[in-house]
């Protein structure tokens, strides 16, 4: 069946998923993505009659093609201005890669501003290529 998550618990890796006015519930193992699930995804599942779902796996992977959403020059011009801090790693959705660049910068009293650098620079010149969901940048 195809439906749609409504939620999705990151600490007990449980999610609810929707379908013809029907709710389901799942649990991660049943997920056959490497992306972490996302309420608001679609996705395709088989329905237990218990109430849950198995064989959870997003549809839009096959179903569309995968459009551009961020764009790298906006993505490089904050790697150079708030690099230090990780803004560019935020922005594409690398949420620990920017805490870990932060803590870098804070640890090593500024140096973290060479890893935002160096990261806007391969931002610049097209060696990133794809944003936190695996979609590829403008």
């Amino acid at each position: 069946m195809i439906g749609h998550i409504e939620s999705y618990d990151e600490e007990t890796q449980t999610g609810v998923i929707e379908c013809d006015d029907k709710f389901y519930e799942f649990h991660i193992d049943e997920w056959e993505s490497e992306s972490s699930p996302t309420a608001g995804d679609d996705v395709d599942f088989m329905p237990e009659e218990d109430g849950s779902a198995t064989s959870v796996g997003p549809v839009g992977a096959y179903l569309q093609d995968i459009r551009a959403v961020k764009n790298h020059y906006i993505a490089a011009v904050l790697g150079l201005v708030l690099g230090m801090v990780g803004a560019h790693r935020l922005y594409l959705g690398f949420y620990w890669l920017a805490i870990m660049q932060m803590a870098v910068t804070y640890l090593s009293g500024g140096y973290g501003v060479v890893w935002g650098f160096v990261e806007a620079v391969l931002l610049f010149t097209g060696h990133f290529h794809r944003d936190a969901k695996g979609r590829p940048l403008k």
